[in-house]
Parts: structure tokens; sequence; C-alpha cells
């Protein structure tokens, strides 16, 4: 998955402003304590962290 296309997932499910916060302010235990940009900052798979926004929010299955 292209950043750009983690992004516009992420802005159809939370909304732009609230999606900008996520990223930054919330730590996923999946991604080893890390924020979404803390994970994709050092490499981490966009899919990957994605799944583990999904997981952590419990986003509908479509929309994996």
């Amino acid at each position: 998955m292209r950043l750009t296309e983690f992004w516009s997932r992420m802005n159809r499910q939370f909304g732009a402003d609230y999606a900008e916060s996520v990223a930054r302010d919330h730590v996923l235990g999946s991604l080893g304590g890390a924020t979404v940009e803390g994970a994709l900052a050092r490499g981490d798979d966009a899919k990957a962290v994605w799944r583990a926004v999904c997981q952590e929010f419990d986003v509908p299955a479509r929309e994996h």
C-alpha cells in the first residue's frame, strides 16, 4: 500500500483533522508502542500500520 492510499483511508475513516491527531498522538501496542507517524517514519509497511489502526479502532472489515 502506498502512503497516499494509507492517508486516504485514514482521512476517510476519521476525517482529516482527527486522522492527523490519531497518527500523531495515539500509541498502538501492536506497533511496539509507536504512534502511526513513528511507525511509518521508522519504515514500517503502510499496510501493516493500517491493519494495526483497524484493529485498534475496530474499523469495519469492508474498510480493510
